[in-house]
């Protein structure tokens, strides 16, 4: 028997309209996992730094009450600037001890202390009782949310 060889036709070296959906889908899904990954880690990063920014205000305040015997008093009120916090820890007279040096970012333009969500820091003092007594004071960050009122949420120094 003779066997004639059929001629193969070539093979396509296209992708199919089908193969290009699946893949842009593919890659689409990987995406939103990253970019969801990667809002938490800067959340959970700005939320470290709070923690420190806080430790070290705290610290500044306690070395202001060492030399001045008493925390400078401060209210909670959630929109006022704390520039009383920063005019007691840094001052601009001369020759006045500096007790903290701010940050460029830690800080606007009406004075305030900010954390790093941009929003400003809140103090009071004398603090409250229920939180940290009449004889300490508080200093906290709201974190995320400003008007969080859930205090489990919050950076605090209590």
């Amino acid at each position: 028997m003779n066997h004639i060889p059929r001629k193969v036709p070539p093979a396509r070296s296209a992708f199919t309209l089908i193969e290009l959906l699946v893949v842009i889908a593919i890659i689409g899904i990987l995406a939103s996992m990253i970019l969801a990954t990667a809002g938490y880690v800067q959340e959970k990063a700005a939320r470290s730094r709070a923690e420190a920014e806080i430790a070290a205000l705290s610290a500044a305040l306690e070395s202001y009450k060492v030399d001045n015997g008493d925390y400078p008093l401060g209210t909670n009120a959630v929109n006022a600037p704390n520039k009383f916090l920063m005019d007691a820890l840094m001052p601009t007279n001369t020759g006045t001890k500096v007790y903290f040096e701010f940050n460029k970012g830690m800080t606007n333009t009406v004075s305030s202390v900010v954390d790093p969500f941009g929003a400003t820091y809140r103090y009071q003092y004398p603090g409250n009782t229920n939180r940290s007594g009449s004889n300490f004071f508080d200093l906290w960050s709201a974190g995320k949310k400003p008007s969080e009122t859930n205090e489990a949420k919050w950076i605090k120094n209590w």
